[in-house]
C-alpha cells in the first residue's frame, strides 16, 4: 500500500516537472526569434540620437522613429532624442552607451571608424558603428548679413566667424574650407551652436556663421524672416582643393528662394548625412530599419518638410557611404539588387 502511494506521489511530481518545463519553454520561445519571422515578445528599443531642434537631424529622426513604430509590426519601439550631432553622437553610441542609432555626417563617421584626422578620434577608432545607409546632402551654408560688406569667402579674413561647436561636424567643415581658402588662421573663430548664432548675427556680435545642415535650415529661415541675409559662395577652386584631401565633399547649389530674399542660386559644397547603428543591433532589426527607411522615404520627406530630405531614396542609399554596412542593411540591399563595394560589406568578424 505504501509503495503504491509513493508511486502516485512520484507520478504527480513528474507531471508537475513536465508542466513547468513546457511553460518555461513557451516563455523562452516568446523572447526569441521564431522560425525566421523574427517575432519577439517585447519590441526592440531603438534610441536614435539626432541634433539640435533647429536643424534637420531632429525632425528627420522624430519622423523616422514614428514610421519605425508604425510599420515594424510591433517589433521595434523607437524614439529620437535631441543630440549634439556627428562627433558627440558617435561618442555617445560607442563610449557612453546612450543610444543604438544615430545620424552623422559621412566624413565624421569615416574619421571615427578609422581613428583618423580629427582629435576626437585620432588613434582611437570607434569600431562599434555600422551604416544603415546614406540619407541626404548636408549643405555647408555661410551666412552673413546683407549689408555686412562680405561678398566672397576671402572677405572673412579678420572677421568673427561662428564655426560651430568645437569638434562638431560643422566645425570641421568650416575649418577644412577656410584652410583650403588659406584664411583659417586669419579669422577670429567663435565656437557657437546654431541656437546661439541667430541672435549673435542679429546683434552683430559675429560677422558670419557656418551651418552644415539640410536645406532649408530652420534657424536660417528664422534669421531671414527677421533681418536681411545672404549666403557666401564656395567657389570652384576651393571645391577642387577640398576634393584632393577630402573626397567626401560634393558640389551643391542652394536654389534661389530657399530663404526669404535669396534671389539667386548660391554655389557651395556639401557632405552627406548617414544613418548609423551600433554593430550589436540584431540583424533582423537593422534589416527592418533599412526597409522601412527606404520604402517610406517620400512619406517621411513630406512630413519633415525639408527640401534636402526629398533626396532620401534607395537610388542614393550607397552614395557617399564611408563605413561598412550592418549585416541587416546589407541583406536588404542584396535583395534589392544593389551592388555594394567590397570595402563597405559587413566585416567578417
Amino acid at each position: 500500500m505504501r509503495r503504491g502511494v509513493e508511486q502516485k506521489v512520484l507520478a504527480t511530481v513528474a507531471i508537475i516537472i513536465i508542466v513547468v518545463a513546457i511553460a518555461a519553454g513557451v516563455y523562452l520561445m516568446g523572447g526569441q526569434e521564431k522560425g525566421g519571422g523574427g517575432e519577439q515578445a517585447q519590441p526592440y528599443k531603438v534610441i536614435i540620437l539626432t541634433g539640435s531642434t533647429t536643424g534637420t537631424y531632429y525632425p528627420f529622426g522624430q519622423t523616422y522613429a514614428e514610421y519605425l513604430n508604425k510599420y515594424s509590426n510591433g517589433k521595434i519601439n523607437a524614439r529620437a532624442l535631441e543630440g549634439r550631432a556627428s562627433v558627440a553622437n558617435i561618442k555617445a553610441l560607442c563610449e557612453e552607451n546612450k543610444g543604438n542609432a544615430a545620424l552623422a555626417q559621412n566624413d565624421i563617421a569615416y574619421y571615427a571608424y578609422h581613428g583618423s584626422t580629427i582629435d576626437a578620434f585620432k588613434g582611437k577608432p570607434e569600431k562599434c558603428i555600422r551604416a544603415i545607409g546614406v540619407l541626404y546632402p548636408e549643405t555647408i551654408q555661410i551666412v552673413v548679413l546683407k549689408d555686412s560688406g562680405i561678398n566672397t569667402i576671402y572677405d572673412l579674413a579678420g572677421k568673427k566667424v561662428a564655426v560651430g561647436a568645437e569638434g562638431s561636424g560643422t566645425y570641421w567643415n568650416a575649418r577644412q574650407i577656410l584652410e583650403a581658402a588659406g584664411i583659417w588662421d586669419k579669422i577670429i573663430p567663435e565656437y557657437k551652436s546654431f541656437k546661439e548664432v541667430v541672435e549673435d548675427l542679429k546683434l552683430r556680435n559675429i560677422d558670419a556663421a557656418f551651418y552644415t545642415a539640410g536645406i532649408p535650415t530652420s534657424s536660417i529661415e528664422q534669421l531671414a524672416a527677421e533681418t536681411d541675409i545672404k549666403l557666401v559662395e564656395v567657389p570652384d577652386e576651393i571645391y577642387q582643393a577640398l576634393k584632393q584631401k577630402y573626397p567626401f565633399y560634393i558640389q551643391q547649389i542652394v536654389p534661389a528662394g530657399t530663404y526669404e530674399d535669396l534671389d539667386q542660386d548660391v554655389k557651395t559644397v556639401a557632405v552627406m548625412s548617414m544613418l548609423i547603428v551600433k554593430a550589436d543591433v540584431p540583424k533582423d532589426i537593422a534589416y527592418l530599419m533599412t526597409k522601412i527607411l527606404y520604402e517610406h522615404a517620400q512619406e517621411i520627406a513630406n512630413e519633415v518638410g525639408k527640401t534636402s530630405v526629398k533626396y532620401v531614396s534607395l537610388d542614393h542609399a550607397l552614395e557617399g557611404l564611408s563605413i561598412p554596412l550592418h549585416p541587416g542593411a546589407y541583406q536588404y540591399y542584396e535583395e534589392k539588387g544593389l551592388q555594394v563595394p567590397d570595402e563597405f560589406k559587413p566585416p567578417s568578424s
